[in-house]
């Protein structure tokens, strides 16, 4: 007999949930969001909001806004990402150039703005000028009482350079790794790996929080003047992600929806490739092809939206380059078909570059699984000591590495005064600047190649070492450096071979003597396409990025020919990138959609419990007390439970996550007379029949999951595990005939991914 009492007088307070209370809805740190729920959820709302449109204008106007509130936190991303860019690239250029020397008129001017402001700069000496004074040249002049064994330009002025050079990249390294330890620690490495997994559904708290945002834009800075082996365009994405996780918070719209807000985070992505490389369509795709999970058309259009305006931003900040891209390059020969055989070399050169994961990978879990993981500020020093001591002999590797990228993907012009364009000239030539043969290598070009030997085979090793420090460290811009390089000797070995054997017969065809036939900066551009596809294993947005890079339209088919090369060759070595590589290292939940699940196991297999384990714990749909759930709550710690209709039937009704249960038995507890331990928990529309003198039951149905998904015992497991990754799914239950047999979890999913894979199945979980 149900107490009539506890009916009639308190039937509102029973049904309080089916308003929503605070938290409801809302994961916690180090979980995965359902992305149905999500999806549902949004669809609620957006069907509410059109309700109320047609009730006053003022609705209709709120409902207008909620529209466009998704372009205008696209502007804002924009307009925050490409000026913070834009500073990172002015501040990078002052303090790489610190660490030389400094400029008397304005200390805070580089090398070449102070060298542009002064009269007595002539074209030929443009990179010496009386307003820029190196430390050796500054201490003389100012302590002549101390300094006067010193001189210009003896071995005392270059061994005072050396030391203030490698003092100054100790200082930036050490501030850097110091502000990262103390105030971000998740302001270290690339930041694209997590930014993968967060966008597949993982929730990790902080990582795109305000202080993140700030301590790894001051410290991308620091890292990167300091000369270490490293990028800033990776990095950049992640900073682009924490400026749309700061504008998505504004609006109720993404704040209270993990689903969209990824849609956001897609979307900045997109817009921090802009900025990196001056390239918005190659930003678009790279979000597409190798960031997001979830990609609808509606955020490719935001995408593209943000990563303009963040482009334009860039470009609006002065002193930058006056064109967007970041390396413009201007070729006036065309390429020929017999060249696509060295093209595709370095394309192999490229592929095996991707053997770099593997040493890199290596080194990350000796520093996970060792003392060294102990002092990672004592590693950052001297790693950069020794980048330092080794780099400044070597003007290729002293250099910061864009300006290295940037010589290397130049075509030796008459106005040029660079080493590799040290060529002997015909005194009696009397072609256009433009239209330069080949001639026979200079000195200086000799010189050059094995420098840059030097440096590539120094750049290979210290980039293994320094990828996955405590320290922001992007991979984009060294992998494009040690193709470069590489590519550039190439060239040069190519035009030296057709000037000096032009009646081979493979040059007799298309190079004559006296012609521009080879050009040993597009070398350079193919092979830094090639290593940057080799290690990260992107295809189609990596040739746009490089042409959208280089302002290279015409030669889009080297570059192709160099990618899919590349790819093929590095995945005959393992199938994963740099980036999945780093995940499955950290172990995140990440299922890639890349692998391919071929093994013929059934649900059954992997599902819980197994044979000899405990039985499933579940909840009952009217028999339950209030204790007995927050029992069960404290004595598991599982994400959630499935809802029977008895211990003995097992006939499943819906699922209820942990969470939700908490905070509903929570407020119940504060907001409603009469809800004790003894209390019966229910979960159907009407209330059990109950003895007279029972405390008040709680209905709690508004948290429970009506319609969660199952598969029957024998689905086989690639159906499963496409399930998963196509619906982004938490959990799913298994059944036979309407009965629960068990529940098949997204780690469950791993771990036997990983078994199958003959790998240890805990080793790849997030701890």
């Amino acid at each position: 007999m149900v107490h009539a009492g506890v009916m009639s007088g308190s039937g509102n307070l029973m049904d309080f949930l089916d308003e929503p209370f605070p938290d409801v809805g809302t994961y916690e740190d180090f979980h995965t969001i359902d992305w149905l729920r999500e999806k549902s959820r949004d669809t609620d709302r957006h069907r509410k909001i059109t309700s109320k449109s047609k009730e006053s204008i003022w609705e209709f106007i709120k409902s207008l806004l909620d529209a466009w509130s998704g372009w205008v936190v696209m502007l804002l991303i924009g307009l925050l990402a490409g000026t913070l860019a834009g500073v990172i690239d002015l501040a990078v250029d002052w303090m790489t150039d610190l660490k030389e020397g400094v400029c008397l008129s304005a200390f805070w001017y580089s090398h070449e703005q102070c060298c542009w402001t002064s009269n007595e700069t002539t074209f030929e000496d443009r990179d010496k000028c009386p307003l820029w004074q190196k430390w050796s040249e500054l201490l003389v002049n100012q302590s002549e009482n101390i300094c006067l064994f010193w001189t210009f330009h003896g071995a005392s002025a270059y061994i005072l350079n050396y030391l203030m050079y490698i003092l100054w990249a100790l200082l930036f390294a050490f501030l850097a790794v110091s502000l990262v330890r103390v105030f971000a620690p998740y302001a270290c490495g690339s930041g694209i790996p997590e930014i993968k997994t967060i966008l597949s559904g993982f929730i990790i708290r902080g990582y795109l929080g305000k202080w993140t945002l700030l301590i790894k834009t001051v410290t991308l800075v620091l890292v990167v003047s300091s000369g270490l082996s490293l990028g800033k365009e990776g990095p950049l994405v992640h900073v682009a992600c924490c400026c749309g996780n700061f504008f998505s918070s504004l609006f109720s719209k993404y704040s209270k929806n993990e689903g969209k807000r990824r849609e956001v985070l897609s979307a900045a992505a997109a817009a921090g490739v802009s900025v990196a490389f001056g390239a918005p369509i190659g930003g678009v795709l790279f979000s597409l092809e190798e960031v997001s999970y979830y990609f609808p058309l509606k955020t490719l259009w935001r995408s593209f939206f943000a990563a303009l305006v963040a482009a334009f931003t860039l470009r609006s900040i002065p002193f930058g380059n006056s064109r967007l891209v970041l390396f413009y390059v201007e070729y006036h020969t065309p390429w020929y078909m017999a060249e696509l055989f060295p093209f595709i070399l370095l394309g192999v050169f490229g592929g095996l570059w991707g053997l770099f994961i593997r040493c890199n990978i290596a080194w990350c879990r000796r520093r996970k699984t060792t003392r060294l993981g102990k002092y990672p500020v004592l590693e950052v020093i001297a790693v950069t000591a020794i980048t330092a001591i080794v780099a400044y002999p070597n003007p290729y590797t002293r250099r910061s590495t864009s300006e290295l990228i940037s010589e290397l993907f130049n075509d030796c012009g008459a106005l040029e005064s660079s080493q590799l364009c040290d060529y002997i000239n015909d005194p009696n030539m009397t072609r256009p600047v433009d239209d330069i043969p080949d001639r026979p290598a200079g000195v200086g070009v000799y010189t050059a190649m094995w420098q840059l030997a030097l440096a590539l085979i120094f750049k290979i090793v210290i980039t293994i070492f320094t990828f996955g420090m405590k320290i922001p460290s992007g991979l984009f811009i060294p992998s494009m450096a040690v193709g470069a390089m590489a590519g550039r000797m190439v060239g040069i070995g190519v035009e030296q071979l057709a000037y000096h054997h032009h009646d081979w017969i493979i040059f007799r065809n298309w190079c004559r003597p006296g012609a521009d036939c080879v050009t040993p900066g597009l070398y350079a551009m193919v092979g830094a396409a090639a290593c940057l596809g080799g290690v990260t294993r992107m295809t189609v947005s990596l040739v746009v990025i490089m042409f959208e890079l280089t302002g290279g339209l015409e030669y889009i088919v080297p570059l192709m020919a160099a990618a899919v090369t590349s790819k093929w060759v590095a995945d005959a070595f393992g199938k994963e990138g740099i980036y999945e590589a780093h995940i499955h290292l950290n172990g995140y939940p990440f299922l890639d959609v890349k692998d391919e699940f071929t093994h013929r196991t059934l649900a059954t297999d992997v599902m819980r419990p197994r044979r000899g384990e405990p039985p499933l714990s579940v909840l009952t749909q009217d028999s339950m007390t209030v204790e007995d759930v927050e029992t069960l709550i404290k004595e598991t710690d599982y994400n959630g439970f499935p809802v029977v209709v008895s211990r003995d039937s097992e006939r499943l009704i819906g699922f209820a996550q942990r969470r939700e249960l908490i905070l509903a038995i929570k407020n119940a507890r504060q907001r409603q007379e009469g809800i004790v331990s003894d209390s019966v928990m229910y979960f159907t529309e009407e209330p059990p029949e109950l003895p007279a003198n029972s405390p008040h039951p709680l209905k709690l149905r508004r948290v429970l999951n009506l319609s969660p998904f199952t598969v029957t015992d024998h689905t086989p497991m690639e159906t499963v595990v496409d399930i998963f990754r196509k619906l982004g799914l938490r959990q799913c239950l298994v059944t036979r005939s309407g009965r629960l047999l068990g529940i098949i979890t997204k780690k469950d999913v791993l771990r036997h991914m990983a078994q199958m894979a003959n790998q240890d199945p805990e080793s790849i979980m997030f701890n």
